[in-house]
């Protein structure tokens, strides 16, 4: 899919910075672009589904945020499996419809993360599951677009501590759970050509002409 950039890595590696240079960039050459954030589970619709489903009277659905009740809540299987399947078709409907029409109507998308970093996440927070070897996700994944260049920014789990710190994040991750996205990551690397690596100690400005010369912009 021509024209679908897409970042990924982890917290303070500058996805937010360097997507928004390339934005700039491309808008200077008359580009139309379109930024989505996107994580499984918490793309606009299901946050609003989510949120609906809170105000009821009767809802059992713990608030936003790591709690016990939520970690008791997502232990049965039922609800879990639930979560999860609605998070993939939600996703089906981002990624293989919304992206394409806007690819239809001519303009550039890029993708703040992509399904590897969904797939993290899912493996982290649901260490039950596979969500990757099921055949529904197997069977929607195949329509799911390739990045034309799919950027993986990484940094040091010390430094990705280290700017959370700056930046005040209100949910940072440990360093164990850091060390083990940027494992994970790594083992994308290895598994997957259609990534570009990016060494984000540099300053945001070397970075960025990295990402550029990638692009041959």
């Amino acid at each position: 899919m021509k024209n679908f950039f897409a970042f990924s890595g982890l917290d303070g590696a500058g996805k937010s910075t360097q997507i928004a240079a390339l934005d700039e960039l491309l808008s200077s050459k008359n580009q139309q672009t379109k930024i989505v954030w996107s994580r499984g589970g918490y793309t606009p619709f299901f946050q609003f589904l989510k949120s609906s489903l809170r105000k009821s009277s009767t809802s059992i659905i713990p608030k936003a945020g790591k709690s016990e009740k939520r970690n008791t809540y997502f232990e049965k299987p039922l609800i879990r499996k639930a979560w999860l399947t609605i998070a993939i078709f939600d996703l089906f409907f981002l990624y293989a419809i919304y992206f394409r029409w806007c690819k239809m109507t001519g303009r550039t998308i890029i993708a703040d993360r992509y399904i590897e970093d969904t797939i993290i996440d899912f493996r982290l927070n649901f260490t039950q599951e596979r969500v990757e070897n099921w055949m529904l996700f197997k069977f929607l994944s195949l329509f799911f677009p390739t990045p034309e260049k799919h950027f993986l920014l990484l940094i040091p789990v010390e430094e990705s501590l280290r700017r959370s710190k700056l930046k005040n994040e209100p949910f940072p991750d440990s360093p164990e759970t850091l060390q083990s996205r940027l494992d994970m990551y790594k083992d994308y690397l290895n598994k997957k050509s259609h990534f570009v690596e990016i060494n984000c100690l540099g300053t945001p400005n070397e970075v960025s002409q990295e990402i550029f010369d990638k692009l041959s912009i």
